[in-house]
């Protein structure tokens, strides 16, 4: 975040949020599909702190809890949408762009909301919510959180303490991406002065995968392809891959850093086949100049400068060209400068 703890003068202020945290008795939180680190985080985070304010709360999502972030203290509060909607004075959608995101199912279980809250990090973000929170200088969803906790002297129990610590990790690249500022080791400091197990956090986020993960990068390898400038790398996933390994969605979470560390890639491009037939495209930068956003928003995507994703029509070959298309046009426009 910037030097200031308080959101740009076009959202609404912490004070604001404050007011129906406090105000309001009943609360679902949701955060969006195929849920990361940031969105699972950010949802036990603001969840338990309202917990220990006496309040009722629901924790929903499209997907359910991803099996990596079961270690985390209170994660079994996470549930799939209810097929009816839940009687809530307040929705919170966390570390989402765009109210769809959060999936048809969630959006119904939370359909009586009177008041919609919208608190995020992306540059993306459309504004949906009645109250905006929107900050895309913070590295995570997680760390807007931890700030909104400390200025409104909201309670900070050890499940909310845990997992703003995993979110921000998680969104930053255990905290090597450029996002990472200060602020966010500074607030890391915090967490551990107030009991974040760092040893044993760190090693069950990263250390602790299954083998069918190995299986996968073994088959993404074979699928790599870089361009003949070698600042474009990409690979892809098809379908009956994930099939055939009996995948979980999160276990391709972070795989596409393993492309974007090669040296010299600047732009890596993960390309996977969905059992819907859709496409989904996830983009990380290591230049600005190659905003992926920009590149992400052509489609309908969105996300930030130097991480993007899309989701978008198959097949995979279609979807494919096209936006190598567009990253290629970016690439030249880029080396032309």
């Amino acid at each position: 975040m910037s030097e200031s703890t308080e959101p740009r003068n076009d959202n609404a202020t912490f004070q604001d949020i404050g007011e129906i945290l406090r105000s309001r008795q009943s609360f679902v939180l949701i955060s969006h599909m195929r849920p990361d680190g940031d969105a699972i985080g950010s949802q036990l985070a603001l969840g338990f702190a309202l917990l220990a304010m006496g309040k009722s709360v629901r924790l929903i999502n499209e997907d359910g809890l991803p099996e990596s972030l079961a270690f985390l203290p209170g994660s079994e509060r996470i549930e799939s949408p209810p097929p009816v909607a839940l009687d809530v004075e307040v929705a919170i959608a966390l570390d989402t762009a765009t109210k769809p995101r959060l999936g048809d199912a969630a959006l119904h279980a939370a359909s009586k909301a009177e008041i919609w809250l919208n608190i995020d990090h992306h540059i993306s973000n459309t504004n949906y919510g009645d109250l905006n929170l929107i900050d895309a200088t913070s590295p995570a969803t997680g760390e807007i959180l931890y700030d909104l906790i400390l200025a409104l002297e909201l309670p900070l129990p050890a499940e909310t303490r845990d997992a703003i610590y995993v979110a921000v990790s998680t969104d930053t690249g255990s905290f090597q991406y450029p996002s990472t500022t200060a602020r966010t080791y500074d607030m890391a400091a915090d967490l551990v002065r107030r009991g974040v197990d760092v040893g044993t956090i760190n090693s069950m986020t990263y250390d602790d995968h299954p083998y069918r993960r190995l299986e996968l990068m073994r088959s993404l390898l074979n699928t790599l392809e870089r361009s003949s400038d070698g600042i474009l790398a990409h690979w892809e996933l098809r379908e009956q891959t994930r099939r055939d390994l009996a995948l979980r969605p999160e276990d391709s979470e972070g795989l596409i850093d393993v492309i974007r560390a090669i040296r010299g890639v600047r732009l890596a491009v993960f390309f996977e086949e969905l059992p819907d037939g859709k496409v989904r495209v996830s983009m990380r930068s290591k230049d600005r100049a190659l905003d992926v956003c920009r590149i992400a928003m052509e489609f309908g995507g969105g996300g930030h400068a130097l991480a993007a994703g899309i989701r978008m029509k198959g097949p995979l070959e279609e979807a494919k060209g096209r936006v190598l298309t567009a990253i290629r046009r970016r690439i030249d426009e880029v080396c032309k400068i």
